[in-house]
């Protein structure tokens, strides 16, 4: 739990990721797009990978992975990820925490 709670304490974007997952894969790519500076932290390339896991179940993660961490708080899975992106409530929520955040077209 604390390894988890200093990666998002110390980064403004926080994705917990398994390389092998095209969830995860999906968005990593749109934080991309956004120009959004992304901690990767890929959890099947850890040793203490699945203690980081039960660690974003106990801090109420949907589904061990994605998770997505913004500014410390935890926004969600793909579907909290997506659902906020195409409302427009994405770019607000990265803004303070990314100096160049802009959307690519």
């Amino acid at each position: 739990m604390d390894k988890v709670m200093k990666i998002k304490s110390e980064n403004g974007v926080v994705i917990f990721s398994k390389s092998s997952c095209c969830l995860s894969y999906a968005v990593q790519m749109l934080f991309q797009e956004l120009r959004a500076n992304a901690f990767i932290y890929e959890i099947d390339h850890s040793p203490d990978g699945k203690e980081v896991e039960k660690a974003l179940m106990r801090l109420g993660s949907s589904g061990p992975i994605p998770a997505v961490f913004i500014g410390g708080k935890l926004v969600g899975s793909t579907n909290e990820v997506m659902s906020l992106h195409l409302s427009g409530s994405l770019i607000p929520l990265l803004k303070p925490t990314q100096a160049n955040l802009s959307y690519k077209s």
